[in-house]
């Protein structure tokens, strides 16, 4: 068999694990949101009066706004449902974290770095372009989203 024949139907086979990866990102990702929706909720005067030395405008407002966002992200994730729509919030959440907060600490995640949100941005990404997969209540509601 010739080489290009052969990856062709290796392609083929290997899109079928693809609703399965999907669901892997969703998990992975909800679950990383979760923690940090957690610490927030837990500590929402500290986190209000951090986005105030931001100089975030209504910070006490964006500490609720982004809290309730991941909260609500972490539910239709992990229910597959509604999930190219959750994903572009959720992708600005990661987008500022990585501007404001995790940039000037470079790249690794042990430094408290950018590495994990662009992680989460990056899935929250794929998401967005492939949307939730099979094993997804878009899926079951949305017949293919």
């Amino acid at each position: 068999m010739q080489f290009g024949k052969f990856y062709k139907e290796f392609s083929r086979l290997g899109s079928y694990s693809e609703s399965l990866f999907l669901l892997g990102a969703r998990l992975a990702t909800a679950t990383g949101f979760a923690e940090a929706a957690r610490m927030k909720w837990d500590a929402m005067d500290a986190v209000s009066a951090w986005f105030g030395t931001m100089g975030y405008p209504a910070p006490e407002f964006l500490a609720y706004l982004v809290s309730s966002v991941e909260v609500v992200g972490v539910i239709l994730l992990t229910l597959g449902l509604l999930t190219r729509l959750v994903a572009v919030p959720l992708m600005v959440i990661m987008a500022v974290a990585i501007t404001t907060v995790h940039w000037e600490h470079g790249f690794e995640a042990a430094n408290n770095g950018f590495e994990i949100p662009l992680y989460y941005f990056i899935f929250l990404g794929i998401l967005l372009s492939r949307g939730a997969g099979r094993y997804s209540l878009d899926h079951l509601f949305f017949k293919g989203e």
